[in-house]
C-alpha cells in the first residue's frame, strides 16, 4: 500500500521518480481504509531533505501511511522556507486534540547546548507527556532520542572530545537470549552512519522496567533502545541517511572549520575522492518497517482508544 503525501511537496516527486508507492490526499479520501496515521515533528533545517528520507522508508511497508507534518510553534526555524511551512506543516498545537498511531521526533542542530536551554525545549517536553495519551508509539531520532531520554528518565548527555562520524558496526543485543521485535530479521552485526557531538553513556542508564538497550557498538557506543513502559523508541544514529549525506556534512564542515576528520568506513580506503557505498539501506528498511508493524499489530482500530493501554493490553485483545 502507498504513503499520502500532498501531491506538490517535493518529497513527492523525488519519491515517484524512485518508484516508492504515493498515493495524494484526493485519491486518498475516496478510499474505505483506516490508514496508519504517523506524525513527524521534523526539527531538522532541511525540512524536505528529512521529509523524503523519513517517507521513503514509511512508504515501504504494506500499510498504508498517512503522514502529518509537524513544527513547533513556539518556535519558527530561521532556515526553513516560509511557503513550505505553510504549505505543509502544521503545529502541535494544531493536532494536540487528534490522535496518532505515531510520531517520529527527528534530531536537531542543538546537540551541544543543554537541553533547558533549547528555545522549544517547554514545547517538546509537552510534546513527550502529549505522546502518552495522544500517540500510540514514538520513534526519536539522534538528538530527538536523547532529548526523550532526558525528558522521561533524566538521563544526560556528555559532549565527545571530537565529532563522532562515519560507519560503524553495531552489535544486536539479545535480552533473555530473545531479540527485540523491533530488530527481527537483522544480522546480529549491522552498519549504521553516526554523526554526532554527543552521547548517550550506558552507566547513566537507570534500572527502569522495560527500557533495554537494543543495539550498541564498542566504538560508537549506544544505538538503539526502547522503553515499553512509555511507548518509545530511541535510535542515537542514522539509519535513515541518504547515500551521499554524510558527503554532504564533510564538504559542508570543511568549508567552515580546519579540524573536519574524513568519515570512517564511509569512502572505500577512507578516500574522500571516491564515491561513497551505502551498506546501510537494507537495515533502515527493516527497522521501521519492523516498527510499523509492532504498532500495527498493537494499536486500536478505534483511534479514541489510542493511550488508554499499554501494549501488551493491545495484543492481549
Amino acid at each position: 500500500m502507498p504513503i499520502k503525501l500532498p501531491s506538490d511537496l517535493p518529497a513527492f516527486h523525488q519519491l515517484a521518480a524512485e518508484g516508492v508507492q504515493l498515493i495524494d490526499e484526493h485519491v486518498a479520501a475516496r478510499q474505505d481504509i483506516r490508514p496508519m496515521r504517523i506524525a513527524l515533528l521534523n526539527l531538522m533545517p532541511d525540512k524536505p531533505k528529512t521529509e523524503t528520507q523519513l517517507a521513503r522508508l514509511l512508504g515501504a511497508t504494506p500499510l498504508q501511511i498517512e503522514l502529518v507534518l509537524l513544527m513547533t510553534g513556539s518556535y519558527r526555524p530561521a532556515h526553513a522556507a516560509p511557503s513550505h511551512l505553510e504549505r505543509f506543516y502544521v503545529t502541535w498545537q494544531d493536532v494536540a486534540r487528534e490522535k496518532f498511531d505515531g510520531l517520529i521526533v527527528t534530531g536537531a542542530p542543538v546537540e551541544l547546548m543543554a537541553f533547558e536551554d533549547v528555545k522549544y525545549w517547554q514545547e517538546l517536553s509537552a510534546i513527550f507527556e502529549w505522546t502518552q495519551t495522544n500517540v500510540h508509539s514514538t520513534f526519536n531520532i539522534c538528538w530527538g532520542a536523547q532529548a526523550a531520554l532526558y525528558h522521561f528518565h533524566k538521563v544526560p548527555k556528555h559532549a565527545l572530545p571530537t565529532k563522532r562520524f562515519g560507519i560503524f558496526w553495531h552489535r544486536v543485543t539479545a535480552k533473555n537470549g530473545a531479540r527485540s521485535p523491533l530488530l527481527r530479521g537483522f544480522d546480529d552485526e549491522f552498519l549504521v552512519p553516526v554523526s554526532r557531538h554527543t552521547e548517550i553513556r550506558g552507566h547513566d542508564l537507570p534500572k527502569s522496567p522495560g527500557l533495554d538497550v537494543l543495539a550498541t557498538s564498542p566504538v560508537a557506543g549506544l544505538c538503539l533502545m526502547e522503553d515499553r513502559v512509555h511507548r518509545q523508541v530511541f535510535m542515537f544514529n542514522h539509519l535513515e541517511y541518504d547515500t551521499y549525506t554524510l558527503d554532504e556534512e564533510y564538504r559542508r564542515d570543511l568549508g567552515s572549520r580546519e579540524d573536519v576528520e574524513v568519515p570512517l568506513n564511509y569512502y572505500p580506503s577512507d578516500e574522500p575522492s571516491r564515491e561513497p557505498v551505502n551498506r546501510w539501506r537494507a537495515y533502515a528498511h527493516l527497522l521501521f518497517g519492523n516498527w510499523i508493524n509492532e504498532m500495527y499489530q498493537t494499536t486500536p482500530y478505534e483511534m479514541h482508544h489510542i493511550g488508554t493501554g499499554n501494549v501488551a493490553d493491545w495484543r492481549a485483545r
